[in-house]
């Protein structure tokens, strides 16, 4: 696997992933255009993911169906159309909408890391996974760095017609630089369907890892999505602009991803997860406790954006593993609950303040970040007494 493929993959989950991150330091413009509540401009950030999820339930299994590359180039292009839509919304109806179908169309970065995984080598699997899902969250952070500081000077829509630009290009270069991959066999549609399910079923590693992601990510998305609104009341006062470059913040620890990579190839995803869960927990302690002054955020951004990181590289590590006949269907059962808690933590961070400020806010993370650890350490001890029985 080349080094150029390697880069190209990546780059190109960067730049498609960032498609439903623009939106985050823009909602509080949008709302004001708009003129709607926080929870109401919430719903859009929400209807993002909710469309990205369902965007891989009905096209990420069609890597294991139809050759990848002209897949991924079809959905970049129909990215472009959606991002157009996007800065053309007159209304909060259409907003929504578009939002939601352009969710939808970023279900091609999940046909790209499975594709990833499909062309390295076993011995570097962990490595080339980690750097392509490194341009992934480098994608997602620095989305907010650009959107926020490039929306302030040219409004929100303008960053619309960027990104469309971006995706039309992207589209093609894919198209001419990719190299063709072809499933191993070519099972009709309604078929892979019912092959999801039956692999849901049959691997606990998947069902484990599909649940901690849920709550992961729903942790990340509160975060995210409120941050805007966080940052512009006392004692903070900032813009659009300032509320972009903390994603700059993110997306120094997603260099990590890699040795993270590494790190599960070498001795224990299982390790890192748990370690993961409780680096974002601290994370969100430190934010209760010390989150409205300059270096409690910043410590506490960093610290949940690694821990969160660290545990997607970890967990997709391990269900690659898992069944490497069908990594496209594997990814859909994982990303969709992935995608359904941003959908969920996009909502409920932004209700948590409006309903109980700074602590509301903070009470749904604490909350589910508790119940991941706990199932972590549950799912470990149940294993403990196996290895004991083989061993012995």
């Amino acid at each position: 696997m080349s080094r150029r493929v390697v880069w190209l993959l990546a780059i190109s989950s960067g730049c498609i992933v960032a498609n439903l991150y623009y939106a985050q330091p823009l909602l509080a413009d949008m709302a004001r255009e708009f003129t709607l509540s926080i929870t109401q401009i919430g719903a859009v950030a929400m209807l993002g993911q909710a469309g990205s999820a369902t965007g891989m339930l009905l096209f990420v299994p069609l890597g294991d169906k139809h050759e990848r590359r002209n897949l991924i180039a079809l959905l970049l292009a129909a990215g472009a159309v959606t991002l157009a839509a996007m800065a053309l919304a007159p209304s909060l109806l259409w907003l929504c909408v578009a939002s939601f179908l352009l969710g939808t169309t970023t279900a091609s970065v999940h046909v790209i890391v499975p594709l990833a995984a499909h062309l390295a080598p076993a011995s570097e699997r962990g490595r080339i996974v980690g750097t392509v899902i490194s341009g992934l969250l480098v994608g997602v952070l620095l989305a907010r760095t650009f959107s926020g500081v490039f929306g302030d000077h040219f409004g929100w829509r303008a960053v619309y017609w960027v990104a469309a630009g971006i995706m039309l290009t992207l589209s093609i270069v894919v198209r001419v630089m990719l190299p063709p991959s072809r499933p191993d066999a070519a099972p009709g549609w309604l078929d892979l369907m019912k092959s999801i399910a039956t692999l849901a079923r049959e691997h606990a590693v998947v069902r484990e890892a599909a649940l901690i992601a849920f709550l992961m990510f729903s942790s990340f998305t509160a975060l995210w999505t409120t941050l805007v609104f966080l940052l512009r009341v006392p004692p903070f006062d900032y813009g659009t602009t300032a509320a972009g470059m903390f994603g700059l913040l993110g997306a120094a620890s997603a260099s990590a991803a890699p040795l993270v990579g590494r790190f599960a190839d070498r001795f224990s995803a299982e390790r890192v997860i748990l370690i993961a869960i409780a680096t974002t927990l601290i994370g969100y302690l430190d934010l209760l406790a010390a989150g409205r002054t300059l270096p409690g955020l910043i410590a506490a951004i960093v610290l949940i954006d690694a821990g969160v990181q660290s545990c997607h590289v970890a967990n997709q590590s391990r269900i690659y593993a898992a069944a490497p006949h069908a990594r496209g269907r594997v990814n859909t059962i994982y990303m969709v609950a992935f995608m359904s808690g941003g959908a969920v933590g996009a909502y409920m961070g932004p209700l948590g303040l409006k309903l109980g400020g700074w602590v509301g806010f903070c009470v749904f993370p604490i909350s589910v970040l508790t119940a991941a650890m706990v199932f972590r350490w549950l799912s470990s001890a149940r294993r403990v007494p196996v290895r004991f029985a083989a061993g012995s």
